[in-house]
């Protein structure tokens, strides 16, 4: 079933339950993946779904982060709300030791060290566990592990 297909049939079912915020953050998401379509001028494949979904998880973080720090409460948890929504369309995330293992086997199989191979480690990392790991996880071990 395409994204598209499944976030609408999620829609009619939310419509059903007359589960609001449910609705009201599926049809943004709908929106955002036919903007995505029109700017490429083809379907957006699952991977392009995925940066969708993580990209709108991501603002959606960032946006409850001012509104805790304006005492905005109720706008902040409106928000994770809606992230934890988006986040049913992602794959499980990794375990951070899978995370590790991964890094260690890739940096001893390539020979890398310092802090110039940390772009390499990044690419094939994000590469590897697309939608399932944060850059910044992966960043941050990469560090520990060539620093």
């Amino acid at each position: 079933m395409a994204p598209r297909d499944k976030i609408q049939a999620d829609v009619a079912a939310a419509l059903k339950a007359r589960d609001t915020a449910r609705v009201s953050t599926l049809r943004l998401l709908i929106s955002a993946l036919d903007n995505e379509r029109i700017a490429r001028g083809r379907e957006v494949d699952e991977a392009g779904f995925m940066r969708l979904v993580q990209k709108a998880i991501k603002q959606r973080k960032e946006a409850a982060e001012l509104y805790d720090k304006g005492s905005r409460s109720e706008l902040a948890d409106k928000e994770r709300t809606e992230a934890e929504i988006l986040a049913a369309y992602l794959p499980p995330p990794i375990d951070e030791e899978e995370i590790r293992a991964a890094v260690v086997e890739f940096i001893d199989g390539e020979g890398l060290a310092g802090p110039q191979a940390i772009g390499r480690v990044m690419k094939e990392m994000m590469a590897r566990f697309a939608g399932r790991a944060d850059g910044g996880t992966i960043s941050r071990i990469a560090r520990e592990l060539l620093l």
